[in-house]
This record gives C-alpha cells, structure tokens and sequence, in this order.
C-alpha cells in the first residue's frame, strides 16, 4: 500500500499565521520538486484556490460537520494517490468546532481521523516566556493528538526567538523548527469574504518564490520532513466514471469561482460532461448543454460587466424559461435575480429569473452552516431529502410582493439544530439559494440532476 507524510498546521486562533505558512510551505515543498497534495479543513474556497496555485492540484475541503468520518477519509485518500506529501491547512483554532464542549468540527478531530501529527502556528508578538505556557497547554489538551514541532509567528528579532526557544525547555518532546519575521514583506489583501481570492490575485513565480524563501530562510525543514511519520494514504473508492451523456454549463471566472471539486467530480461520476464558459467574457451559453450550474463568488465586483452582457442574460433567460435544470447558490443566485444594488446604491440589471433584488451591505449578513431539507421536488433531489452546506454572504434579498411561480424549497437548521432563515426558491427547473452545498453531504445529488438534464435532452429532441 502507498504510504505518504502529511501534516496539519494549525494555530491556537484565527489570524496566527495558517494561511501564511500553508502557502509557504505548500510553495518550499513544491521547489523541491515533491508532489504536494493540499487539503483544507472547514466550508473556505478561497484558500484551496491558493493551494491549487502553488501546487498545480486540486486542493480538497475536508468539514468534519458538513460531511461524514467516510466520505473525509475517502477524499484524503483520493487526493493523496501519487502525492509524497499531505499538506493539511485547519481551521479557527485548534480545538474550535461546533460547539465549545466537543471537537465536533475542529481541526484537531479531523488530524485524528487522518492520522496526521500537527504544526503549530502560534503567534509569538507580544511573549517571551508565556509562548512555552500557552504551547504546554496545547499540547497537554488532548492526548491523543500528536505535535510535530512549533512555529513562532511575527517574531521581532532573532534574540527573541532565543527567548522563545529558551522558554520552550520546560516543556520537554516538542521542538521549535523556527519563526516567521513580524515584516516579512510578503502580504496576500483581502476584501469582504476573506483573502482577495485566486482569481483576482494571481500569485506570480516571484510572489510563489518569496513564499517559499521565507519558509525556508526561517524554518528548519528538512527536520520537520525528516520526522514526519510515514502514513497509509489509502485506496480511493471504486468509481466507475461512464462517457458522458449530458453537457453542463459551470459558470467559471473572476466573479463565479467558489466550487468545491467534489462536487464537480460528483456529477462527473454521474455522466455529466462539465464544459466551463464566462458569463463576463463570453457572448453565449456553449452549445449543446443540458444544464447550468453558477457557484458563488463576486458578481458585486464586476456587476457593470455582468449587466453589460445582455446576450449572456437573454439567453440565460431563454433557457431558464425552456426548462433546463438550472443550480445557482450565493453570487450565482445574486446573478439570476432581477438586479444587484451596489454599496452606492446604484441598480444592476441581471438575469431576471427569480424576482428579487439583491442589495449589498456594508456588514455581513450571514455566517454559518446549514443543513438543508428539500420540502419537494427540485433538480437536485426529491422532497425529504437532506444536505449539508453554509452561508457566507454580505447582501440581502428583497422579495417582490407578487412571487409568482417562484416556489420556496428549502428548509434550513444551523449547526445546533436551530431554525434559519436560509430559503431555496424554485422557478420551473432553476433551483437558487445563498446556501452552498456540499453535494457529498448527498450524493444523490449529482445522479438526480443528471437525470433532470437527460429528462430534458429527450423533451427538447422530442
């Protein structure tokens, strides 16, 4: 069986530094000419994006909420085939989860279920001898958890590392690989949902370079590779992957990028061909497609240009209204309402299929994970059936008073089982939600929307 090292970085809080030292060691790793496969725990697109940039892989999501102990175990599986390194970013702070009593949900459960030891991020700015406290604690938490070595983050100066290192003898079997310099030079900007995404910020070879560098001029690598352990990267599932027999749209580019690939792969495994098109740069649909999918991501950016293009808009309409099968969750479902109201309140035109209007806040709106239960029939499965997603968006839906045929679907719970306010509204054969699905959390999913696109082939040949 194929073994593989791996590791998970965390840190005791969000801001300590994961994301910096996930890129720059995904981006070390990748220099050396490893095969890195990257994962990130928790519902986040943009980091994964950065992953696949540095890596040349699809970097995978792994949510111990969202999805089974099986079906986490399965994509760390398939991901690491071929790989030689595991490189696994958390999320929030070690043992933060669903709640504050488990670790539902946390980074430190899903390091368990994997096997992986962990690399802790801790942000080092204002301590000296209190690093090596709060490190004790950490480490003494859970017992069951393993340490591979301690990273200082935002350090001042090489004489407090010394400190830190020195601090650091009272809490024997844990190592210190190094520390990441408070102005390393190296800043990734963000926007209203996080780091300014893949899409938006390419990171360049010098960009990639400085990242790598940093690691290595300030972390003892070849150490942490040395000792990580050597782990069973397991059998992937069995899939048989048919010829497709139906094309789906996937709406791909700066303002729809937020895909999880499971669910790209999943419909694949269904025989759906996935063809990837531009609703900013493309005049049309592509010709002979069954079916649209739009992912979120930033349609508020660029809503000139999304309004601007009024044979993408008319044939989107055009085929909404026919009956195709039609998915559309947070910034895909912005773009098929009837217009967007931008931070200065001017008014975009957009599709027009549902009839609201989307306004944007300068506060987020919602936050949060959510399971959602089909009150009927919808493209992507039939009544009672149940997935599992979030909500993450800072606009607000303004319904018209004459719904129409337009049909709320979804009946929504957040993590502890609490009532939300999260609806899915169906219009003929378009399903639209600010709720982003794993389809995983149902795998039925992605057969029940092929299905919907066949049904619709045999109509339109009919």
């Amino acid at each position: 069986m194929q073994t593989i090292k791996g590791l998970v970085i965390a840190a005791p809080a969000s801001g300590s530094g994961k994301t910096t030292l996930s890129l720059g060691l995904l981006a070390a790793l990748t220099r050396r000419r490893l095969k890195v496969a990257p994962f990130k725990i928790g519902p986040d697109f943009i980091d994964p994006g950065h992953h696949s940039r540095i890596t040349g892989r699809a970097s995978r999501n792994l949510d111990g909420w969202m999805l089974s102990s099986r079906v986490n175990t399965e994509i760390f599986s398939s991901s690491c085939q071929s790989a030689h390194v595991a490189v696994v970013e958390g999320v929030m702070g070690l043992f933060d989860g669903v709640d504050g009593t488990s670790e539902a949900g946390s980074t430190a459960q899903m390091a368990k279920l994997l096997g992986l030891p962990v690399l802790l991020v801790v942000d080092a700015s204002k301590m000296s001898r209190s690093f090596a406290a709060l490190v004790k604690g950490f480490i003494e938490f859970d017992p069951n958890l393993n340490f591979c070595g301690i990273v200082a983050n935002n350090i001042g100066s090489k004489r407090h590392l010394d400190y830190l290192r020195g601090s650091l003898s009272a809490v024997p079997g844990i190592k210190l690989l190094g520390g990441i310099p408070r102005e390393s030079g190296i800043k990734i900007p963000s926007r209203h949902l996080g780091l300014i995404s893949a899409q938006d910020y390419v990171l360049n070879k010098d960009t990639i370079d400085a990242l790598a560098g940093l690691v290595e001029s300030n972390i003892d690598l070849d150490d942490l590779i040395h000792n990580l352990p050597e782990i069973p990267a397991g059998r992937p599932p069995d899939r048989h992957i048919p010829e497709p027999d139906v094309r789906i749209g996937v709406a791909a580019d700066k303002a729809f990028c937020f895909y999880y690939p499971d669910n790209l792969d999943l419909l694949r495994s269904s025989g759906c061909e996935t063809v990837f098109f531009s609703p900013l740069e493309d005049d049309f649909l592509p010709e002979d497609i069954q079916g649209l999918y739009f992912g979120g991501g930033y349609p508020e950016l660029r809503a000139d240009v999304l309004s601007g293009n009024s044979n993408m808009l008319a044939q989107i309409q055009s085929v909404c209204a026919s009956g195709m099968p039609v998915y559309a969750e947070c910034g895909g479902f912005m773009y098929l309402c009837r217009d967007l109201e931008d931070l200065q309140g001017k008014i975009h035109t957009m599709a027009g299929v549902f009839p609201f209007r989307t306004t944007m806040q300068a506060k987020r709106s919602s936050l949060g994970y959510r399971e959602i239960r089909m009150l009927r029939h919808t493209p992507l499965g039939n009544k009672e059936s149940m997935f599992r997603g979030h909500e993450f968006h800072y606009s607000s839906l303004r319904e018209k008073e004459s719904m129409g045929p337009v049909q709320q679907v979804y009946g929504a719970t957040d993590k502890n089982g609490l009532q939300r306010s999260c609806p899915g509204w169906l219009k003929g054969n378009c399903l639209g939600s600010y709720a982003h699905l794993h389809f995983l959390s149902f795998p039925g999913s992605s057969g029940c929307f092929a299905a919907a696109c066949r049904k619709y082939q045999e109509a339109s040949f009919g």
